[in-house]
């Protein structure tokens, strides 16, 4: 499972909050028009641009706690 971090938000005020940990779900689509397939704030996922995220790492334990929520 893969997450991202927001680092931009124009036009999404709603659906996405900057500096915050999102879910990326896989969407090979998507990748191939530099868009993700995120769970945003409606708790559905939605396409955004791949340049308002930056991907991260975390350690198993901080993943295994957000995948389960």
């Amino acid at each position: 499972m893969n997450f991202v971090v927001c680092i931009k938000n124009t036009d999404y005020a709603a659906s996405l909050e900057v500096r915050k940990i999102y879910q990326v779900l896989p969407d090979s689509t998507a990748n191939s028009h530099q868009m993700l397939r995120i769970i945003d704030e409606s708790g559905e996922d939605y396409l955004y641009p791949n340049a308002y995220f930056m991907p991260i790492e975390l350690s198993s334990p901080l993943q295994k706690v957000l995948e389960m929520s």
